[in-house]
């Protein structure tokens, strides 16, 4: 299989979808169609590289060998695929489809077997990187399903990734993934606590910062959401509502093996909170905004969600280095 002349789709393209889909262009492969739910932006995108921007699902996967979706939660997964005339398993024989968003494990199970009823092929490619990373081809990707039919799209996501590990059948990558975004939501509301009650005592943060990357404190959180959380910027990489939904998936994976995980429930309680305050579309370092003293009384004025903006190649602000915490010298990269 000549993976480089087969034609690709993309169904959602917000930050992520688009920069997987130019890197692909960019590597020389044909990115034929993209789609989002919010037209203007797939036009938008369509225009820029090229290719068809189709009103329906259905046409992606009639003119498309490859399909990757990257969409928000479950319930976009069953739109896409199962629900309604329109959807991408319509005559989708021979289609390869590559899922790429954090939902539920459950969820993938249904699509691969429902692929499978339409004679297509699913997979599971599940990212641990940042929009940055999806413009460089440096994604981290865990595989799930079939490895019959990673091995026949291996070389394309070998050049839009940085390393790849095949985790196990369809379901295992996204159980994978849920862990880690639980371990990284927990280390941002534990930094946003430590930082917090620092605030309350009157310590230097730049000096904080400094001892905890010397120290058991130290963590790529500490990297990535520190300053912001001291400077109150929060602009969105990671959402605060997309912590608390992943966060959610873990607590759902604990009771279905009945087992308590209380620092997940109190982290999820926090990210919860956000979006009931209004908060949900802030960066997950927004957590700080309820854990600072002072802050949660005379809130930050909210900058509108960047969901749908058209220029994911910017980069974020700087980060200090830990150990010069008045240095501005490395570009931050957080992870989704």
């Amino acid at each position: 299989m000549n993976i480089k002349k087969k034609k690709i789709g993309f169904v959602g393209v917000g930050r992520m979808g688009a920069n997987m889909a130019r890197r692909l262009k960019d590597k020389g492969y044909k990115v034929f169609a993209v789609y989002d739910s919010y037209a203007p932006l797939a036009q938008k995108l369509a225009k820029e590289l090229k290719c068809d921007a189709p009103a329906k699902l259905a046409d992606v996967t009639e003119h498309c060998d490859v399909v990757f979706t990257v969409v928000t939660d479950d319930r976009s997964m069953r739109t896409v695929f199962l629900t309604g005339a329109d959807n991408l398993l319509k005559n989708a024989k021979n289609t390869i489809f590559i899922n790429c968003a954090t939902v539920s494990p459950a969820i993938h199970r249904e699509i691969t077997a429902a692929g499978k009823e339409a004679q297509a092929d699913v997979i599971e490619a599940c990212m641990a990187s940042s929009i940055s990373h999806a413009r460089e081809g440096k994604l981290y990707l865990m595989i799930g399903g079939s490895k019959k039919t990673y091995d026949k799209v291996k070389k394309l996501l070998k050049d839009m990734s940085i390393k790849r590990r095949y985790i196990g059948p369809a379901g295992k990558a996204a159980e994978v993934k849920a862990l880690v975004n639980m371990v990284m939501n927990i280390n941002t509301a534990g930094l946003a606590e430590g930082l917090g009650l620092a605030k309350a005592l009157d310590l230097d943060l730049n000096m904080i910062t400094e001892v905890f990357s010397q120290t058991g404190a130290n963590s790529r959180v500490l990297e990535t959401d520190a300053e912001d959380m001291i400077e109150r910027d929060h602009e969105c990489w990671f959402s605060a509502a997309h912590a608390a939904k992943d966060s959610g998936i873990a607590a759902s994976l604990a009771r279905e093996t009945q087992l308590s995980l209380p620092l997940n429930t109190a982290t999820k309680r926090q990210y919860d909170r956000m979006k009931r305050e209004g908060l949900g579309e802030l960066d997950k370092s927004g957590v700080a905004e309820l854990t600072f003293p002072g802050r949660h009384a005379n809130p930050i004025k909210k900058k509108s969600s960047p969901v749908r903006k058209s220029s994911p190649t910017k980069s974020k602000s700087p980060v200090r280095k830990a150990t010069s915490p008045k240095t501005k010298t490395t570009t931050k990269k957080k992870a989704v």
